[in-house]
């Protein structure tokens, strides 16, 4: 009987061990798992690009994403602790771009992003880290067209519902013959084969598609400054960790010569001339 009790306690033991080195097992996988899902959240940040803009940001069709805003949004990234393998490009259409970020859907939104007020009611900005102008993009043997007003009886051109269009028509020329195209690429169709004069959206839009190979020496920029396009990068309002943050890494950008660059190796080509980069007023 003694031997059948020392063996059971045997037994007992030996369950019980199994069951502690068990529950370890199960508590230190728990604990894996919930540092593994507290990672997760730094394991990549979802940034909203453009994905159809040369020069600024272009999904290629490798896959693979180019353009200045890219450049921007990959540096500011790092500097927030992401590398480039960490980042998810998520297409920022302009009419989604507020709600892409109230719904969480993107931590940061660099996208051509001119900042104003309206905007700001519902999303906040930092920067800004880019000041474009709206301008017209002419062909380069053009020398009919050297101010907004010179338009006037002529065609021109811009993609559907565009306030660049109808900014110069309204206020600049109001005899210039609108001609509304579903995008860019159309509009720069038309102006090789001289359906239309010209091409107005930002400038450094225009000097984005200029730069491309296929279009090199064949479109100028007017060098007009219609208005000013101040572009900042969107995050959620109410973020100022975030803003201060990103601040921070734009100053950086400009101060190491990595904006410059930057500029240089994606506007270049299109011999556009970029102003410096401006003072930062978000979140001052």
């Amino acid at each position: 009987m003694k031997v059948f009790k020392a063996g059971a306690a045997a037994a007992v033991a030996a369950v019980l061990a199994l069951t502690a080195t068990a529950c370890g097992g199960s508590s230190d996988k728990a604990s894996s798992d919930a540092g593994a899902s507290g990672g997760a959240k730094k394991d990549k940040i979802v940034i909203g690009i453009k994905f159809d803009q040369p020069g600024l940001g272009l999904k290629t069709p490798d896959g693979k994403f180019a353009g200045f805003d890219v450049d921007v949004a990959t540096y500011v990234a790092k500097e927030l602790g992401y590398q480039p393998d960490q980042i998810e490009f998520k297409q920022a259409v302009s009419a989604e771009r507020e709600n892409l970020i109230a719904n969480g859907d993107v931590k940061l939104v660099v996208a051509t992003y001119t900042i104003n007020d309206k905007r700001k009611a519902k999303v906040d900005f930092a920067g800004p880290y880019f000041k474009a102008h709206q301008d017209l993009l002419v062909r380069a043997d053009d020398t009919s067209i050297t101010k907004a007003e010179d338009l006037n009886k002529k065609k021109l051109c811009s993609v559907t519902g565009s306030t660049s269009a109808q900014n110069v028509k309204t206020k600049l020329a109001p005899e210039a013959d609108l001609r509304e195209y579903p995008g860019y690429s159309e509009c720069l169709t038309g102006l090789e084969n001289k359906s239309v004069d010209a091409l107005t959206t930002d400038d450094s839009i225009l000097a984005g598609y200029a730069a491309q190979e296929k279009n090199k020496g064949k479109f100028k920029l007017a060098g007009l400054k219609l208005s000013d396009e101040p572009y900042g990068i969107g995050l959620k309002k109410g973020d100022t960790e975030l803003q201060t943050k990103v601040n921070a890494a734009l100053k950086k950008m400009v101060e190491d010569g990595s904006w410059q660059k930057a500029v240089e190796k994606n506007f270049g080509p299109a011999n556009y001339k970029a102003e410096p980069a401006p003072q930062i007023t978000e979140g001052s």
